[in-house]
């Protein structure tokens, strides 16, 4: 189910502008709801409409972001080569995904990546933030 989503002005918690692999320290402010999470955010629930877990890791990886504000590509806080939405490890991936015409720092490829290694590995490649998405999906 897709979620209609607006631009109002909500309470939204933003996390800082890193990722950690789970969801660490959030800061809640009233804004206008930034229009690049959102946009992501539906183009990722999109893509895996038919694999929700991949949305949970999404969510949980990159908090529905895959550039910053200032236009540059996610990069993950404990290891700088975990890239984009789904932060795909560039020192293990990227020779595979050159290899498939995939570059990781295009929010399409990054999507596209992640689903051939969920084909081939499950949830594995993200188990260490597991325990952010299977909490959300043992709620079910």
């Amino acid at each position: 189910m897709l979620a209609i989503l607006t631009a109002a002005s909500i309470q939204t918690a933003f996390p800082s502008e890193v990722a950690y692999g789970h969801i660490e320290d959030t800061t809640v402010i009233e804004t206008d709801v930034n229009s690049s999470i959102l946009e992501t955010e539906l183009i990722v629930r999109s893509y895996f409409r038919d694999t929700p877990i991949m949305i949970e890791v999404a969510r949980c990886e990159s908090t529905f972001r895959h550039t910053l504000a200032d236009g540059s590509v996610l990069q993950g806080h404990v290891d700088p080569a975990d890239t984009g939405v789904m932060q795909i490890n560039k020192r293990y991936h990227e020779k595979s995904a050159i290899a498939m015409d995939l570059d990781l720092e295009n929010i399409n490829d990054n999507m596209a990546y992640a689903m051939h290694l969920y084909e081939k590995q499950g949830t594995q490649p993200w188990s260490a933030s597991a325990p952010c998405w299977n909490r959300t999906v043992a709620m079910r």
